[in-house]
């Protein structure tokens, strides 16, 4: 089973070996999508976390019990098609091609099951068409 979650470390929970111990302890594959991790600050992580259910739960349970917040990471990209201007400057930050310029329209094409929500595309886009849904 695969599950999508946001990690918000406090500052004394930034050294703790998330990743290592959730292989090591739980046999849960973590594959971080974004991070945004400093000495002495709050951090975060969007992670897709795999392994068993039974054994996702008791990963969650343990990085709740270390005071790591542990929410679903539900967003999702969207398009406003009104905004769009088909200039393709996103798709030259996005790691998945899951936002491409059709060659013989040269309008933006998302596939959305390509896409991992690393918001990338959001800064880059100058008409602010890109954004997420929570």
């Amino acid at each position: 089973m695969k599950k999508r979650v946001t990690l918000t470390f406090p500052r004394r929970a930034i050294q703790v070996p998330v990743t290592y111990r959730l292989a090591k302890d739980f046999n849960v594959a973590a594959n971080i999508i974004r991070a945004q991790v400093a000495p002495n600050q709050v951090g975060t992580l969007v992670v897709e976390l795999s392994g068993d259910i039974d054994q996702l739960d008791a990963a969650v349970d343990w990085m709740r019990s270390q005071n790591i917040n542990v929410s679903s990471a539900m967003a999702e990209i969207t398009i406003d098609r009104e905004l769009c201007v088909d200039c393709g400057l996103c798709t030259g930050v996005c790691p998945t091609e899951a936002l491409t310029l059709n060659s013989a329209t040269f309008e933006l094409t998302f596939t959305r099951s390509r896409c991992i929500v690393c918001e990338q595309c959001i800064p880059t886009c100058p008409t602010q068409a890109i954004s997420t849904n929570l």
